[in-house]
């Protein structure tokens, strides 16, 4: 037999090939903390090699922490994070931790003695998640300088996401995070983590399959040969350029041939198919074990990627000696290799292609065996694997009940996305199951579904069941809220308010739900066409059922409810209920309830013009939000965050957030709306009023469409106003009747405000302000005893302008005065600038000694929110009256004028390199519509017709002065 050549040690090249640029650029990262770097690429591409490239390179100067994502779903969230303190007990010096990582110790017992006492865990779930966020990113703090390396987060659970994401935001300063995700199972929200970070900070590669040249340099590394060029061709035809598949293939033509000969015996490789080659390698090694190996390495494959000799011991019921031997063969044919301290398969692709090499009965078999034997343990943390392998054992009603185990497991771990996720897939396979038992699990669902994010999944599977004769009158109430629930967070308002409508008299045995239902309801903002009476109706209802109810709980929940709907009507006992809700021991009790509480009433203090109240309850709330750790809270107070910037006239860099916030995918329907409302004031604010228009009707559009009340009213109110500033003054009448006419059909008359100031100034362009006195009047007899700053300013503005065009200059005057006080007081800044420009604007034209000032005053006021049709307005006006311009007009400060923003620059700069929307919206983290926003708003600055004529002297000229 001819002397067979050995491939260096473990098949793999010595040598890093095809990835010199991607290693300089992450090896400068990685030595200059903090750090961001996201290594992307299809299977075996390499990801891992790079990985350990860099961490070789940076060896001595940072501890290492290693943590690997694992396939199966985990009711355990954070697995891979807690996985990478395991080693690294050394390092901790326990007098220079503080007592909240102690709350790390039950979960790492193998590092307990190197940390605090564990604190009293949380009683609320999630505020017990973000107390373990705080330790694990103090603890990474006190490790470093220290890279994180996060392996396969394409397999992450949802909490481990949450996680990088808080640790993004709180990012010790000399910690690299490392983290790889394969591209070929479709999106993670791996972007969206990474996407809140300070920009300059994050890195990101998407590793390409390597050329024909670069095969035959790395088949040069491998053999210690060079292959002729039509070898090394077909070596890379064969193996698409994968990395890991020409290692695989090369070390099966050395087991058959010395290297020198591979060049002379193209049949060799002609023999492997292109799209089996790594298949027929996997296979032909499988060949070689005996029996017994070969049945420990099917057994390991239908475990696990990670080899596990104990539990394979049990499961084969092979001795610990057998199954040692057994693991050693296989490692010898190149089915196993060593990976930081464990056994595993060379890849995952080699543990795929094992598993399917089994026979399905055989494979079938093993699965049951191994839940069985997972059982005997009898642990909880367990119930998630077991379900998994009685899914692949074909053994639906085991499946389910473990599945729903696993489920309870997360909702107790905080952890409803994994939750939702079990559910969904045990609500696939329950068909023959017991009537009771599916109404449990699919209510189950319902309930994780509202917060795990898996509305769309779990929608139809109520529906389907509520279809059921079998269902009694209480579940079908219970699993009608949760549908209706869930079609409120797809953002279906008018179907969501239906179903749980239709749910209050089937709950009527269930007073704790029924008053939860009827307190939804109760809410004025969430569905047009139905009137304030009838809310207030459910609202009382609501009481009467948290009486029935008895609990602390559902009593506080209906008070909150009752608050934002007397609040919403400028109604003053709203802020005694709300102090007095603020004080409830029950509300304080429960960090995530009083978030949620806190962010409603300020979203109502917003609405009816109380921005410095509404201020302070989200500042109130937002610390609540950061403290319970809920991503979707936080998420949401962003949002509101960005609405009450723009209220108090915090704009700068608002435009960039409301893009963002705009493009983003929010988990709840409604937020997504208001999201594109917000958008839309700014893009009109700055000056892109037809984009504006546009955008605000087809958003009026698909409000109209799911039946939301908010933003649909809002929205018709700006787009009126659009419609003037374009001259179109018929049709900004007709849009504020529009608006006008929802309101009065509503009631909520607390919402008028925009559309009202906007009908008055349309009827005076049309010369018809006869037709808007009815309306003012009407508006001004319904909020006369109403606490609400923003209804109160527009009426008296009203009827200012109104006394303007009687000729009552005298009393206009002082009306308008009195509006610019009251918006002053609420902190309305931009309607107290308003206010301030038409009283210029009037006593100039009476020529009072003041005018002027006034008119600088409001121009001063719309340069600092670099509001540009406010100021090309207010500009003309100072021109008719000959007021001389002031430039700049902030105080000093550089006026942004037609300057490219930050993020504008960002794009038309890797635009100007070639880049195409989709890559720069890859590098940045951002959405392709973003991007094309950017890249439009930029082009219009710089007076540029399309990208093709960009180039450096252009965007210098674009450069802020």
């Amino acid at each position: 037999m001819p002397q067979q050549s050995a491939p260096p040690a473990g098949g793999v090249s010595p040598v890093l090939v095809g990835r010199h640029t991607e290693f300089t650029a992450l090896t400068a990262a990685v030595s200059a903390p903090p750090a961001l770097i996201v290594i992307q690429g299809e299977a075996g591409i390499g990801k891992s090699r790079l990985v350990r490239e860099l961490l070789t390179a940076a060896s001595g100067t940072a501890a290492v922490l290693i943590g690997h994502c694992q396939q199966l779903h985990d009711p355990f969230p954070l697995g891979p994070v807690l996985d990478a303190f395991q080693h690294h007990g050394d390092l901790i010096q326990v007098d220079g931790l503080s007592p909240v990582v102690g709350s790390l110790a039950p979960l790492v017992p193998e590092i307990a003695d190197r940390l605090p006492a564990p604190p009293e865990r949380p009683a609320d779930q999630r505020e017990a998640r973000h107390q373990i966020f705080r330790a694990a990113t103090e603890l990474l703090e006190h490790l470093s300088p220290a890279v994180l390396v996060l392996e396969d987060l394409h397999w992450a659970d949802t909490v481990t996401f949450d996680f990088l994401t808080y640790l993004i935001a709180h990012q010790p300063p000399k910690l690299t995070i490392i983290v790889t995700s394969r591209t070929d199972l479709g999106t993670t929200p791996v972007g969206e983590a990474f996407a809140r970070a300070p920009a300059g900070r994050t890195r990101r590669v998407r590793l390409a399959p390597l050329d024909v040249a670069e095969v035959r340099e790395l088949s040069r590394h491998l053999l210690g040969i060079d292959l002729p060029d039509p070898i090394a061709s077909g070596l890379y035809d064969v193996t698409g350029g994968v990395p890991f598949v020409v290692e695989e293939v090369l070390r099966t033509l050395l087991a058959r041939l010395p290297a020198e000969e591979i060049p002379s015996h193209p049949d060799a490789l002609a023999a492997l198919s292109v799209s089996t080659a790594l298949r027929d390698v996997v296979v032909q090694r499988l060949t070689t074990l005996d029996a017994t190996a070969r049945e420990v390495i099917d057994a390991a494959a239908v475990i696990d990627l990670s080899i596990d000799p104990a539990l394979i011991a049990e499961v084969t019921e092979h001795g610990p000696r057998q199954v040692a031997t057994a693991l050693t063969s296989a490692h010898a044919a190149g089915l196993l290799h060593d990976h930081d301290g464990r056994i595993r398969f060379r890849h995952v692709l080699a543990q795929q292609i094992v598993y399917e090499a089994t026979p399905l009965p055989t494979r079938q078999w093993w699965h049951a065996r191994v839940a069985r034997v997972l059982e005997e343990r009898r642990d909880p943390m367990l119930s998630a694997r077991i379900a998994h392998h009685y899914q692949r054992a074909g053994r639906v009603r085991e499946f389910v009940r473990w599945a729903e185990a696993a489920a309870d497991e997360a909702v107790r771990h905080g952890n409803e996305s994994a939750a939702a996720e079990f559910l969904r897939e045990a609500t696939v396979d329950m068909a023959d199951l017991p009537i009771d038992d599916r109404v449990r699990v699919a209510t189950k669902l319902g309930r994780v579904a509202v917060d795990g994010l898996a509305h769309a999944e779990a929608a139809p599977i109520l529906t389907r069941l509520l279809d059921s004769q079998q269902l009694t009158q209480a579940a079908r109430g219970e699993l009608r809220f949760a549908l209706g629930r869930l079609y409120r967070q797809q953002g279906f308002a008018r179907d969501g308010y239906g179903e749980i409508e239709r749910a209050i008299d089937d709950l009527y045995d269930r007073p704790d739900l029924q008053a939860r239902a009827l307190a939804v309801l109760a809410a004025p903002e969430t569905v047009v066409d139905v009137s304030l009476e009838v809310h207030l109706a459910r609202s009382v209802q609501a009481e009467q059922a948290a009486s029935r109810a008895g609990s602390p709980e559902v009593e506080l929940g209906v008070r909150i409810a009752r608050a934002s709907l007397l609040l919403e009507q400028g109604d003053p006992s709203a802020w005694r209920l709300i102090e007095s809700a603020r004080r409830d021991t029950v509300l304080l009790t429960q960090p995530r309830e009083h978030a949620r509480a806190a962010i409603n009433w300020a979203q109502g203090a917003l609405h009816i013009g109380y921005v410095s109240r509404a201020d302070e309850l989200l500042s109130e709330g937002r610390a609540i939000a950061e403290r319970s750790g809920s991503p979707r809270l936080l998420e949401v107070y962003e949002l509101v965050g960005a609405m009450m910037d723009h209220a108090a006239g915090r704009w700068d860099g608002l435009a960039e957030r409301t893009h963002d916030l705009a493009s983003r995918a929010f988990g709840f329907g409604a937020a997504s709306f208001e999201a594109r409302y917000l958008d839309c004031l700014m893009l009109g604010s700055l000056g892109s009023t037809v984009e504006a228009a546009d955008r605000l009707t087809e958003l009026i559009r698909d409000c109209e469409k799911v039946g939301t009340a908010w933003p649909l009213i809002p929205a018709r109110a700006a787009l009126a106003r659009l419609r003037l500033t374009l001259g179109d003054a018929r049709g900004a009448f007709d849009e504020a009747e529009a608006a006008l006419d929802q309101i009065q059909r509503k009631g909520m008359w607390t919402w008028a405000a925009d559309a009202l100031i906007c009908l008055v100034d349309a009827a005076s362009a049309l010369g018809r302000t006869g037709e808007a006195r009815p309306r003012v009047a009407a508006i001004s007899a319904r909020v006369r005893h109403v606490e609400a700053p923003a209804i109160s300013v527009a009426v008296t503005m009203c009827d200012a302008v109104i006394a303007y065009v009687d000729g009552d200059t005298e009393n206009a005057e002082r009306l308008m005065s009195d509006a610019r006080t009251t918006a002053h007081a609420a902190g309305l800044v931009q309607v107290a600038a308003q206010t301030t420009e038409r009283l210029g604007d009037w006593r100039c034209a009476r020529g009072a000694a003041d005018g002027p000032s006034l008119l600088i005053e409001a121009l001063t006021a719309y340069g600092r929110l670099s509001a540009r049709q406010d100021i090309a307005r207010v500009t003309r006006t100072m021109r008719g009256h000959g007021v001389p311009v002031p430039y700049p007009w902030r105080g000093g400060r550089p006026a942004h004028g037609n300057d490219l923003s930050r993020r504008e620059r960002e794009v038309v700069g890797r635009a100007a390199a070639g880049r195409t929307n989709r890559e720069i919206a890859a590098e940045m983290f951002l959405s392709p519509r973003t991007v094309e926003t950017h890249m439009s708003n930029a082009l219009r600055k710089l007076g540029l017709r399309s990208r093709d004529e960009l180039d450096a002297d252009v965007l210098e000229a674009g450069a802020p002065g």
